[in-house]
């Protein structure tokens, strides 16, 4: 029976997932997941999945082509139009929410987009011990005493010694016949990686701009986070000039000053130098604007500091333009100008609604850096 239920589950676990795959692109676009993400739990609604379920009729009630009525009445049950009828006590139709995992969703997304693995660099890594228990040990708390090991060691004995009586099975343990659950230490290597995130908070991002670099922050996250078990995201806005700030304050604070997008980009750099030496992070600096900056000889600096610093330490930077009325888109063509195809660590993608973010997120993912 069991088995039965582990297997039927398997089984709708599966056509969850078809069916998420099969509509990712209007989970990205609307961004449902975000606002219903827990910890480790992402709730996702299905109203196209019914859960199977036995329904009972009425015995008054007539087979086809039975009971009142005559030739040419409609077929049915006569159900009041919306907005009309009373209140009821019977339950509706509802969507069902179904709980998927982080690492089940990075999944899905991965095939989906056919995301290549990353192939992490840097010498050093962070070690991660993990318990794991993996023996039997003659002593340890009584919190891990091996029930089943203590009882088979007492009627070894007894049967040994010859007091065991099969008339009178009475097993009763002593010190040395007491049996623990042990454990060894797992080391394990493991790399760890930063994301950071810049985004323009000036006047013409407006909140649909910001919605959109949400959405797609949320999976890029996601995508990440499986393929590094130590990582960290830290987030800078800026306008004439830039600040760290945590996440919320990020998707939520409005300017109306200038840009100056090497405010942005020095802070960044200091960051990684204080905090993230490239032998032992993964770095991955995510930059979202509508193109403005306030001069060329900013956008100047920009390319120095990209050039001199950011490109040489970081495994890809990554530049998504927000289309906004307001925006000319300058800076997307100043870069893609500059680089060209000569770096292969620099990525460019513009994002013109919501419909663009999947393709957005393959074109910063899809090299597997």
């Amino acid at each position: 029976m069991i088995d039965n239920i582990k297997r039927d589950h398997s089984r709708f676990r599966s056509i969850v997932k078809g069916r998420i795959k099969q509509d990712l692109k209007k989970y990205v676009t609307h961004g449902e997941m975000i606002g219903r993400k827990g910890k480790d739990l992402v709730s996702i609604p299905l109203p196209q999945i019914e859960i199977p379920r036995f329904r009972f009729g009425d015995r008054e009630q007539g087979g086809v082509g039975q009971g009142e009525g005559k030739a040419g009445d409609p077929v049915g049950q006569g159900d009041p139009q919306p907005g009309e009828g009373q209140v009821g006590d019977q339950p509706g139709n509802h969507s069902l929410e179904v709980d998927l995992t982080l690492q089940e969703l990075a999944e899905i997304l991965g095939e989906q987009l056919e995301l290549p693995k990353i192939e992490p660099r840097g010498h050093n890594t962070l070690k991660s011990k993990t318990d794991k228990y993996t023996g039997i040990a003659s002593q340890g708390p009584s919190s891990l005493r091996h029930f089943k090991r203590t009882f088979r060691e007492t009627l070894r004995r007894q049967i040994a010694s010859g007091i065991y009586n099969p008339d009178n099975p009475v097993i009763i343990p002593i010190r040395k016949d007491m049996r623990y659950r042990s454990w060894k230490s797992d080391v394990r290597h493991e790399n760890n990686a930063v994301i950071i995130y810049m985004m323009d908070v000036s006047g013409s991002m407006g909140d649909e701009q910001k919605e959109i670099v949400r959405t797609e922050a949320f999976w890029i996250d996601t995508w990440l986070r499986s393929q590094y078990q130590g990582i960290e995201t830290r987030y800078i806005i800026h306008d004439a000039t830039a600040r760290e700030v945590d996440e919320d304050t990020f998707f939520k604070t409005r300017e109306s000053g200038g840009t100056l997008i090497s405010s942005a980009y020095k802070l960044c750099e200091k960051m990684i130098e204080t905090d993230y030496p490239p032998t032992d992070w993964n770095i991955y600096p995510f930059h979202f604007s509508d193109g403005d900056n306030w001069s060329g000889e900013d956008t100047r600096v920009c390319l120095e500091i990209l050039e001199k610093n950011l490109l040489k330490t970081c495994n890809v930077f990554c530049y998504g333009q927000v289309e906004s009325r307001y925006g000319s888109g300058q800076f997307y063509k100043d870069l893609r100008e500059h680089f060209g195809n000569q770096h292969d660590s620099v990525i460019l993608s513009k994002i013109e609604n919501k419909e663009g973010i999947l393709q957005s997120i393959k074109d910063f993912l899809g090299k597997g850096k």
